[in-house]
């Protein structure tokens, strides 16, 4: 049995949303779709948005942001669907999903009145419930391009404080982690060997999950990988991926035109080494990510 609207706190309503994101299968239509409004909001004091504006906006994060589909992003879906979670009205009855309704007349969608309201007797309702939503559907390198992308910002949203779900525990994260990949590959980037120190401290490495944490991934040697900031943010927008647990691959959507940025073209086909003793990512961690992350496919020769 579903909880009255009225039993839930403001948080819970717009961050405990319905998702098809079985076996790890990522879905973040209706995030996105919460996010862009609160963004209109934090803007104008309003979430309504006609559908025109809609198809085009969240289409395009969808794009960027969601998985590697095939065929179109279907904003349709979240702007029809949203209302089962009873946080979003329609200016006009529509069935769900169907693009010719939507198409016919202008329609509008929006917020409930109650949202709006206390949204407007709390802004900072706004900061915390989209910290909720990018840190539940995004890697913190991706987060921030998220929030940015949707008219919110970033350091906003990540100064505010940080509201546990309700009746949910997040995963521990290992305290050791990060130590532990970075000795792995030698302090050093596994994709172009950067090795940056700073009075001794190891400065621009990272340790990357391979299959994200929020989506499932463990603190395990053989879903990290050391590298450097850049290629760690590359990673986890799906320019970089992996074809099999020892060759760095990069999407064919991605285009440079600087000598430096070209350099990204030379990762490809690249044997990745792990000091001795190290394992390389595991088969289902890289498959994970060529499925969820890794955009279209990938350069050819």
């Amino acid at each position: 049995m579903s909880v009255p609207p009225h039993t839930r706190t403001l948080v819970e309503r717009l961050t405990q949303l319905r998702q098809h994101q079985q076996d790890g299968k990522r879905s973040p239509h209706k995030p996105l779709l919460v996010l862009l409004a609160l963004g209109r909001f934090a803007r104008t004091g309003s979430s309504a948005m006609d559908w025109t504006e809609v198809e085009d906006r969240l289409g395009q994060l969808l794009i960027e942001f969601g998985p590697p589909r095939k065929g179109p992003a279907h904003p349709e879906f979240p702007f029809t669907r949203l209302r089962s979670d009873q946080v979003w009205n329609l200016s006009r009855d529509v069935p769900n999903d169907q693009l010719k309704d939507l198409r016919a007349e202008p329609i509008t969608g929006y917020f409930p009145a109650d949202i709006e309201a206390e949204l407007k007797s709390d802004p900072s309702s706004i900061a915390t419930v989209a910290r909720l939503l990018v840190e539940d559907q995004f890697p913190l390198t991706v987060a921030p391009d998220v929030l940015g992308a949707v008219g919110l910002d970033p350091d906003v949203v990540f100064g505010s404080e940080r509201a546990p779900k309700a009746q949910e525990q997040d995963r521990r994260r290992s305290s050791t982690w990060r130590h532990e990949i970075l000795e792995a590959w030698d302090r050093s980037c596994a994709f172009c060997g950067f090795d940056g120190q700073l009075t001794g401290a190891v400065v621009g490495i990272e340790a990357a999950h391979v299959r994200w944490f929020n989506f499932g991934g463990p603190d395990d040697a053989d879903n990290g990988l050391a590298l450097c900031s850049l290629h760690h943010k590359l990673l986890d927008r799906g320019v970089l991926g992996l074809s099999d647990p020892e060759t760095v691959v990069v999407s064919r959507t991605y285009s440079a035109r600087t000598h430096e940025g070209r350099r990204v073209y030379d990762l490809h086909g690249l044997q990745i080494r792990p000091r001795p003793g190290t394992p390389l990512p595991a088969e289902e961690h890289v498959a994970w990510h060529s499925q969820e992350v890794f955009k279209a496919v990938s350069l050819t020769g």
